[in-house]
């Protein structure tokens, strides 16, 4: 493989889009995480008469974040916010990062980037899997679609349980010219294929990696795939032929990990 040089010249730019709209956050780990994280919250509901250790926690955290707080009647609760699981939390949108935000993170950290792109991605189940693993791997960001991908909404943070308050998520118009762009900045871009591919441990995944992966049933769109410096692929013991999204992310990424741990050490 070629040497590539990392440019380290990015720098935070502190670009945020939020539209006006309100989200909800239905669940117990989702509303602690946003509560822990210091994301700014306009209201936090919950069920009155469940566990008071859970209920003290909450109070005490909406008192440290100067979050209004309310307890009600579960059955209340249930007609406003069905679904709820004992609390919610009404919210500004999903706060996008910028590619620049993202690999200064990898910066300030003295890390080489790694970062998951997912073209066409659409189920939003995939999406809060991949945030959950990439947050809990130590990715520096994730990079997807404007158009023709699941953008990070309700379901997607509540699939996270969390991990959707930590993890950066940059949100282009085009994957292809963004690859370029990070290509120029020294960063390899490795796609997933079966055919002509090095298996995952035999590639090297300690260089700034940005790893790509397809939609659910489409693979990787061909001008993506031309975009890709080196391609790997997940041996296949059994009968079925591939997994899903989210778990062939889930095996690449523990491998990066792995590696750049033992390279570390």
């Amino acid at each position: 493989m070629p040497k590539k040089t990392y440019n380290n010249e990015y720098r935070p730019q502190n670009k945020r889009r939020e539209a006006p709209e309100q989200d909800v956050i239905r669940g117990k780990n989702p509303v602690l995480e946003a509560l822990h994280s210091g994301r700014t919250l306009n209201k936090v509901l919950a069920a009155a008469g469940q566990e008071a250790g859970f209920l003290r926690q909450v109070r005490q955290l909406c008192r440290k974040n100067s979050v209004p707080y309310l307890e009600m009647e579960r059955a209340k609760l249930d007609a406003v916010y069905p679904g709820h699981r004992g609390v919610v939390a009404l919210c500004a949108p999903f706060a996008y990062a910028s590619l620049e935000d993202i690999l200064a993170q990898a910066i300030e950290k003295g890390e080489p980037p790694l970062l998951v792109v997912l073209a066409g991605v659409e189920d939003p189940h995939n999406l809060g899997a991949v945030l959950r693993t990439a947050e809990g791997i130590g990715a520096h960001g994730v990079i997807i679609a404007k158009h023709g991908a699941a953008p990070v909404n309700e379901t997607v943070v509540q699939v996270a349980a969390g991990a959707a308050e930590y993890m950066p998520v940059a949100r282009v118009s085009s994957i292809a010219v963004t690859l370029d762009n990070l290509k120029k900045q020294g960063v390899w871009v490795c796609g997933t294929r079966m055919e002509q591919a090095d298996t995952l441990w035999q590639a090297d995944l300690t260089v700034p990696l940005a790893v790509v992966m397809g939609s659910e049933g489409k693979g990787l769109p061909k001008l993506v795939a031309d975009k890709c410096d080196f391609f790997v692929k997940i041996p296949m013991r059994g009968k079925i032929n591939s997994f899903n999204v989210s778990a062939s992310c889930a095996m690449i990424l523990g491998e990066v990990l792995r590696q750049r741990s033992q390279k570390r050490s």
